[in-house]
C-alpha cells in the first residue's frame, strides 16, 4: 500500500475521473478537491464531481477560486485583447490557478503530491531535475498548456493520463459505469460560452471601430473593434475580392486591422518575450521544435538571444504566428522553454 497522500482536481470530466481511480488502483491515498469557478456551469460541473467522487469512493473539497481566477486569469486575458493580442488564458490558469493556489492549498492540506488528468509525463533525472514530455497520444497531448511550470510544481505532480491514450480512457469509464456521472468533453477556454465577442461586450470591450488597412497602406474598409479579429482571420472582413483576404496584423496604436493575402501570413522568423526555461537554462544558439499553438505541428527552430528579446528562426515558414500566443520549444518529446509570441520579422513586406 501506497502512504502517499495525493490530491486531485475533480472538474467532473471523465479523464480527471480515470486518474482518479487509476491513482487508487495504485494505492495512493486520494482525496478529490473541485475548483469553483466564475463560470455558468459550475454548479452542474460540482454535482458531477460529487458523484465521481461517491464512485471511486474517496472524498471531495470544494475550492472556492472565483475571485482569483478572475484577477489572475480574466483581467489579464481581457487586457492583452485590448493591446490587439490573442493570449492563451488556459496556459495562464494552470500555472496560476490548477498548479499554484490549487496545488498550494491542497499541500497546505496535508497531500504529498497533486495531480490531474492532463495528458503529458513528469519524469526525474538525476540531480533533482524534473522534465516535462508529452503524452504518448499525439492527438490528445497537453504539454503545451503545462509549458510555464517550474521545477518546483513539476516536482510535485502526478499525470496518471501520460501513458494512457484517449480511446483507452474513455473505454475504462464505460466499464466502470462513469459515462453518465461525467460531463462532456470541456471547452479549451471554459470561460467563454458564450463565444469571445459576447464575453468582451458583456465585460464593456466592445471595441472603437475604425478601419482596414492592406499591408502596403490603403484603406480597404472599416471593422467593428481590434478585438474582434485575430491573426489569419479570412470570413467576416467584408471586402470582396479576387482571392480572400486575411487578417496579417493587429495595430492597436493606430486602431488598425492590416489584412494581406494568403502568402502574407507566413513568416520564417519572429520575436518572443518572457523567455521561461522548464528546466536548466540551454545553451544558446539552441536548435530543436518549436510549436506556435495547442494543435500546431511542432517544427524545426533556431532560438537565440536578440537584445531584450529572443529570435525565432523556423527551418521552414509558419502560417498566422499571433502575437500572445506561446511558443513552446521541444527537444523531441520534452519541453525545453517557452515564450510570449511578440512580433514578426518584417520580410517582404515593410510597415504602412
Amino acid at each position: 500500500m501506497n502512504a502517499q497522500q495525493v490530491g486531485i482536481g475533480l472538474s467532473g470530466g471523465v479523464d480527471s475521473a480515470i486518474a482518479a481511480h487509476l491513482l487508487v488502483r495504485d494505492g495512493y491515498q486520494v482525496t478529490g478537491f473541485f475548483m469553483r469557478l466564475p463560470v455558468s456551469e459550475v454548479d452542474a460541473q460540482e454535482q458531477r464531481a460529487r458523484k465521481v467522487a461517491d464512485s471511486i469512493g474517496i472524498p471531495l473539497e470544494i475550492v472556492d477560486l472565483q475571485h482569483q481566477f478572475q484577477q489572475q486569469v480574466v483581467q489579464p486575458f481581457l487586457q492583452q485583447y485590448q493591446q490587439g493580442r490573442t493570449p492563451n488564458p488556459c496556459v495562464c490558469c494552470n500555472r496560476h490557478i490548477k498548479f499554484g493556489l490549487l496545488a498550494r492549498y491542497m499541500l497546505d492540506r496535508g497531500m504529498d503530491r497533486v495531480a490531474s488528468g492532463h495528458y503529458a509525463r513528469v519524469e526525474s533525472k538525476p540531480q533533482e531535475t524534473y522534465t516535462l514530455r508529452r503524452g504518448v497520444d499525439q492527438g490528445k497531448d497537453q504539454s503545451y498548456f503545462l509549458c510555464r511550470l517550474g521545477q518546483r510544481q513539476l516536482a510535485s505532480m502526478l499525470l496518471p493520463l501520460g501513458d494512457f491514450h484517449k480511446d483507452e480512457v474513455k473505454t475504462l469509464a464505460a466499464s466502470m459505469g462513469l459515462t453518465d456521472k461525467v460531463g462532456t468533453e470541456s471547452q479549451d477556454v471554459c470561460f467563454l460560452e458564450d463565444g469571445l465577442t459576447m464575453f468582451l461586450v458583456k465585460h464593456g470591450h466592445e471595441g472603437r471601430p475604425g478601419e482596414i488597412h492592406s499591408i502596403d497602406g490603403r484603406v480597404l474598409g472599416n471593422h467593428a473593434g481590434i478585438n474582434r479579429y485575430t491573426i489569419g482571420q479570412r470570413r467576416g472582413l467584408g471586402l470582396p475580392d479576387a482571392t480572400p483576404w486575411y487578417v496579417v496584423r493587429l495595430d492597436p496604436h493606430n486602431n488598425r486591422v492590416i489584412v494581406g493575402k494568403h502568402d502574407d501570413l507566413f513568416t520564417k522568423s519572429f520575436y518572443i518575450d518572457d523567455l521561461h526555461w522548464t528546466g536548466r537554462e540551454k545553451q544558446l544558439p539552441w536548435q530543436g521544435e518549436v510549436q506556435l499553438r495547442s494543435r500546431h505541428r511542432s517544427a524545426p527552430a533556431t532560438l537565440t538571444r536578440a537584445g531584450e528579446r529572443w529570435l525565432v528562426t523556423c527551418n521552414e515558414s509558419q502560417r498566422a504566428v499571433t502575437p500572445g500566443q506561446y511558443a513552446v520549444f521541444y527537444d523531441r518529446d520534452q519541453v525545453i522553454a517557452s515564450g510570449i509570441i511578440d512580433t514578426n520579422v518584417p520580410e517582404a513586406h515593410p510597415e504602412p
